[in-house]
């Protein structure tokens, strides 16, 4: 493939856990990750912070919501504009290209529907740079899951790593990507993740997150309610699937009642046995290594239930293996972009549910002045 030409990609994507922005500069191909550069994770402004909340579930194809989410999205991408051009300036370099994941708000395959929010072509015109966003929308007119898409961008990452393996990215929802012996692949978004536990201590105790674990690691988990929190219909659903961090937020309305500490752990205990759960049931080999990414990867508490949970394997942190956790869904958005550029797909039958691979991504140039 030497016809394809190495690209110094900026990525940017909202966490779905509503921790802040991410960028992330890459050199790839969209093949293999030449190098990694400077990642950073911006919070949102707390006004910009419930202007994203206020949408959170919601269509923009319905009128009762459309204006609002319109709103949101150009508060967003006016954020995200300011954010690259002073990243940029403190870089000193202008990048080929933007990779806009966007945010998303409302995610249904069933339905056959999702939504970003994230204006390209105003991310292009404001930065001056060649962006390439709506990545899922291709997937899902196929008939796709419209998501998980970070298969093809840990494919690069644990090409020398032993297989088979797992890498688990816990965000708002987690995402499971497994990669056989012989180059297998499944994905498939599990469950819940981080938003489950950040909506409780936000409503409970006023904390955007559970930092460092710290409200769980004192809680006890309620094992009755953990039980009927795996009652979710979701989590029986076989592979390929995919959800947004809404669906599960009627379930979590077992938790009421119970102390914020208990709450806490109960809550970060449906996380962990969700996702081991889905590994044992739907894997198709075990793995021996897992790698877990994410901002999930920050909580020890969740880190220790999910190494409980996985005894037959071997349980690391992204940052145990040299990779930058906190950014990588703004990584997938640099790599996505190039793979874009060069028409590579980013879907697949094993990870998406698509017929065939399937190219993702609009491409926005810049307003010529």
């Amino acid at each position: 493939m030497n016809n394809i030409k190495t690209l110094t990609s900026l990525g940017i994507a909202g966490s779905t856990s509503l921790d802040g922005l991410g960028l992330a500069l890459m050199e790839t191909d969209g093949v293999d990750i030449y190098s990694q550069g400077t990642t950073l994770i911006v919070p949102y402004e707390e006004p910009l912070l419930e202007k994203i909340r206020s949408v959170l579930g919601k269509r923009a194809d319905s009128p009762e919501h459309a204006v609002q989410i319109r709103e949101a999205e150009l508060a967003f991408s006016e954020f995200a504009a300011r954010t690259v051009n002073e990243f940029l300036q403190e870089e000193e370099l202008k990048p080929d290209v933007l990779g806009f994941a966007g945010h998303t708000i409302c995610h249904r395959p069933t339905e056959h529907y999702t939504h970003q929010i994230g204006d390209g072509q105003k991310l292009a015109d404001l930065t001056g740079i060649k962006t390439v966003a709506r990545f899922r929308n291709a997937d899902i007119l196929a008939g796709g899951q419209g998501a998980p898409f970070a298969p093809v961008f840990y494919q690069a990452l644990t090409a020398h790593l032993e297989h088979p393996l797992a890498v688990i990215d816990i965000g708002g929802t987690s995402e499971i990507v497994w990669f056989g012996s012989n180059g297998e692949m499944t994905a498939f978004v599990s469950g819940p993740g981080n938003a489950v536990i950040n909506d409780w201590t936000q409503k409970h105790g006023g904390m955007h997150m559970d930092y460092n674990g710290k409200l769980a690691i004192t809680g006890k988990v309620d094992n009755k309610i953990l039980s009927s929190l795996m009652h979710h219909k979701y989590l029986a659903l076989n592979p390929p699937k995919a959800c947004d961090r809404t669906i599960f937020t009627e379930k979590a309305e077992h938790l009421e009642g119970l102390s914020l500490e208990d709450g806490a752990a109960t809550a970060t205990a449906f996380v962990a046995e969700s996702i081991a759960y889905s590994m044992a049931l739907y894997l198709p080999e075990p793995p021996k290594e897992v790698i877990v990414c994410g901002g999930g990867a920050k909580n020890p508490t969740l880190m220790r239930f999910l190494r409980q949970r996985l005894p037959e394997a071997e349980v690391k942190t992204a940052a145990a293996v040299g990779w930058k956790s906190e950014a990588i869904d703004a990584q997938e958005a640099a790599f996505w972009a190039v793979r874009r550029l060069h028409f590579l797909p980013l879907s697949f039958p094993s990870t998406t549910g698509v017929f065939e691979p399937v190219i993702g991504g609009e491409i926005f140039e810049p307003a010529k002045i």
